[in-house]
């Protein structure tokens, strides 16, 4: 299984001058400011990498975000440049803001976890009594969190702490939720039209050296994103039944229920080649959902090769 899957992005590209892990990605910088994001298939969930790749996640989560970048350009300019391999995308180099822009459209996940536990403040924001798991909200709410260093755990922060610490600027972070809330609608509407509900998703920031605030990393992808099935939600409400939902949630509740939360002391439950292709096959399916299109699979035969052979070529060319 590991030779047709890209577990570690161990490349030297052309002008490379500085490499960083994150969970996920690994991202080069060259000496011309470019970024190359490589799209590792590696699966993080709790905070902690899965210790085995799922074969194509790399490249659903790179496309995804792609069709997604190009779909929202008109309501942010973002970072991306090119996308010269199905698991590549390389862009402008810029300062990333050190939070994540975390939207809720619906009571699920982490806030429902929250509730449940009789919070009703996240982040500095009043979720309203009286309503059930994956019930939505009144209107979309931002819950900001400071981004992690890799195998750290990312971190609630309200809007207050975030202006009063410096971490963003008053101005900087007007723009930040402006774009948060615009994209977030762009993101509902798309979803509605493939019979999906956008019910949560984050956004990352940074800005270029000319000072400009642009978009990176993913969006609208799985992995940064919850989709409920449209078809039969209100039923499911109204019976108390669990959502129908497309994101890596069902990995988060296999881990669950084999007791694992990314608690200290806690182990990684075994996972056999057969729940892995399981893993594969599902993150196709949202692919096609989220799309609209079919997922058409790389080569991975030789997958480090062909991707620093398709990066080298790209930065040749330019």
């Amino acid at each position: 299984m590991s030779n047709n899957t890209i577990y570690d992005a161990n490349f030297n590209f052309p002008g490379q001058k500085n490499v960083y892990k994150g969970k996920v990605r690994v991202v080069y910088t060259l000496d011309n400011d470019q970024l190359i994001m490589v799209a590792t298939d590696r699966l993080s969930a709790f905070d902690v990498v899965m210790p085995k790749g799922i074969p194509y996640k790399g490249q659903i989560l790179n496309q995804i975000a792609t069709k997604m970048m190009a779909s929202t350009e008109d309501i942010v300019p973002n970072w991306l440049t090119a996308t010269p391999d199905p698991n590549v995308a390389v862009g402008v180099a810029c300062e990333p803001f050190k939070v994540e822009m975390v939207i809720r459209g619906y009571l699920s996940g982490h806030a429902a976890r929250e509730y449940k536990a009789g919070k009703r403040i996240l982040c500095g924001v009043e979720m309203p009594d009286g309503l059930k798991e994956n019930d939505q909200f009144p209107s979309p709410i931002i819950t900001p969190a400071t981004k992690a260093e890799m195998g750290d755990h990312d971190e609630d922060i309200s809007k207050e702490d975030i202006l009063k610490k410096g971490i963003v600027s008053p101005a900087d972070y007007e723009l930040l939720e402006k774009y948060t809330y615009a994209l977030f609608k762009r993101g509902t509407e798309i979803a509605a039209e493939r019979g999906l509900i956008l019910v949560d998703t984050k956004y990352e920031f940074g800005k270029t050296k000319d000072g400009k605030i642009v978009l990176i990393d993913e969006i609208h992808t799985p992995d940064s994103s919850r989709y409920f099935y449209a078809d039969g939600y209100q039923e499911r409400q109204d019976n108390d039944q669990p959502q129908k939902q497309l994101s890596k949630e069902f990995v988060r509740q296999w881990l669950i229920a084999n007791n694992f939360q990314g608690l200290e002391g806690q182990t990684v439950p075994e996972m056999t080649d057969e729940y892995i292709a399981s893993v594969s096959e599902r993150y196709i399916e949202l692919y096609e959902n989220i799309t609209g299109e079919p997922f058409v699979k790389a080569d991975t035969s030789h997958i480090h090769d062909r991707i620093q052979q398709n990066v080298s070529s790209y930065l040749e060319s330019i």
